[in-house]
C-alpha cells in the first residue's frame, strides 16, 4: 500500500477508488482471500480432496485470482506512475502476474509459483511488512558478517583437511567435504557423537580444533547475526515513527493554517456585516 500519496492528489473517480481500496474492510477482505487461497493451494496437492471437490477448488481459486487482478487494476488506476515506484506494489503485481501466465509445456514450472500469492500477506499486514523491511535493511551488515564467517570457514576447512583427510576421507577428504562437515558442526547437528568423538579416537586432542570452531562460528557469529537484525528492526521502527510524527505535524500545521484562514474570513465577513449595519442604522438615526 502506497503511503506517500494523499487524498488531495486524487480527484473524482480516482479519489472514490482510493477510498474504496484503502478501506479497512476491503483490506481485511483481501487478507481473508489470501488465507483462503493459501488453503486452496494446499488442498490442490491432496489427491483425495481434488477427487471429491476438485472442480469447486479450482473455480474458487480462479474467482479469488480475478478479485486480485481487479484490486491490482484499481491500484494502478489510482496511483498510476507512483504504483511502479513502490517496491511492495511491484511485488504484488509480479505475484499476481505469474498466476496469469499459462502453465503448460515449458512453463509448467510456473504453476508451482502460484503459491507465491500467499506471500502477499507480507505486503498487506503492516507488522509483517515491517519485519521484511528491517531484514532488507540488515542485508549490508549481514553481508559483512557473512564474509567474516566465510574467511573463518575457509581457514578451519583447510586445517581440517590437512589434519583429518587421511583417516576420515568421507568427512574431510577434500576442501568441499570439510566445508560441508564444518557446516554440520556449526548447526550442532550430531557434531559431538557423530563427528567429534569418532575423530578424537584417532586424534585425542582434536577437541582443540572443534571447540574453538564452535565458539567462533556458532555462538559468536550467530549472536552477531541476531544483533544486526535486532538493530535493523529498531532503526526501521524508529524511522517509521519519525515519518508518522512528521506526517502528523504536517497535517496539524495545515489544519492550523486552514483554521486561521477561516477565522480571518469570518472576521472579514463580520466586519463587512458591521459596516452594512452601521450604514443602515446611522441614516435612520439622523432622520430622527
Amino acid at each position: 500500500m502506497l503511503t506517500s500519496a494523499t487524498e488531495s492528489e486524487f480527484t473524482g473517480a480516482r479519489k472514490r477508488a482510493h477510498v474504496f481500496i484503502e478501506h479497512r474492510h476491503i483490506q481485511g477482505l483481501i487478507i481473508t482471500l489470501i488465507l483462503i487461497n493459501a488453503a486452496l493451494l494446499g488442498l490442490e496437492t491432496w489427491p483425495d480432496a481434488m477427487a471429491v471437490a476438485g472442480g469447486l477448488i479450482l473455480a474458487v481459486d480462479k474467482i479469488i485470482l480475478a478479485i486480485f487482478v481487479i484490486e491490482i487494476a484499481l491500484r494502478l488506476y489510482v496511483h498510476r506512475l507512483a504504483f511502479w515506484r513502490d517496491p511492495w506494489s511491484l511485488f504484488d503485481f509480479a505475484v499476481v502476474a505469474i498466476a496469469l501466465i499459462p502453465s503448460s509445456g515449458q512453463l509448467a514450472v510456473l504453476r508451482a509459483l502460484r503459491v507465491l500469492r500467499v506471500m502477499r500477506l507480507l505486503t498487506m499486514v503492516p507488522s509483517m511488512r515491517r519485519v521484511v523491511g528491517a531484514l532488507l535493511a540488515a542485508i549490508p551488515g549481514l553481508g559483512s558478517i557473512a564474509l567474516v564467517l566465510l574467511v573463518v570457514y575457509y581457514v578451519f576447512a583447510v586445517v581440517a583437511t590437512n589434519l583429518f583427510a587421511a583417516d576420515y576421507p568421507e568427512w574431510f577428504g577434500h576442501l568441499g567435504r570439510s566445508l560441508y562437515t564444518l557446516f554440520q558442526i556449526m548447526t550442532l547437528e550430531s557434531w559431538s557423537m557423530g563427528i567429534a568423538r569418532p575423530v578424537m579416537e584417532s586424534f585425542p586432542y582434536a577437541w582443540i580444533f572443534f571447540v574453538p570452531f564452535i565458539l567462533v562460528a556458532t555462538f559468536t557469529m550467530l549472536n552477531l547475526f541476531i544483533a544486526i537484525i535486532v538493530n535493523a528492526m529498531q532503526s526501521y521502527t524508529e524511522s517509521e515513527q519519525k515519518e508518522t510524527v512528521a506526517a502528523v505535524e504536517y497535517a496539524r500545521e495545515h489544519i492550523e493554517e486552514d483554521m486561521h484562514a477561516e477565522i480571518r474570513v469570518m472576521r472579514e465577513e463580520i466586519r463587512e456585516l458591521k459596516t452594512l449595519l452601521l450604514q443602515r442604522v446611522l441614516p435612520q438615526n439622523g432622520g430622527l
